[in-house]
């Protein structure tokens, strides 16, 4: 499996578990303070977490555009 692929995932993973959190918080699901900053604190761990896979997504696509000529090369 290639590594875009599994990045690719991990995020769709990751928007579906951050949906699914901030959902229990904003339909009052949660019944003290305690559980309130225990899912924000998920939230925001996993905004980070996708936050860094997008970038070395991005880090690898921009890697890859192009080609890169030697144009000091002697012959």
């Amino acid at each position: 499996m290639q590594l875009e692929t599994i990045i690719n995932r991990l995020i769709k993973f990751i928007n579906t578990r951050t949906q699914a959190l901030s959902i229990s918080v904003t339909s009052g699901g949660i019944d003290n303070m305690e559980k309130y900053r225990y899912i924000i604190g998920q939230i925001t761990a996993l905004e980070a977490v996708k936050q860094e896979l997008s970038s070395l997504l991005e880090d690898k696509e921009q890697n890859e555009k192009g080609t890169v000529i030697n144009l000091n090369t002697k012959q």
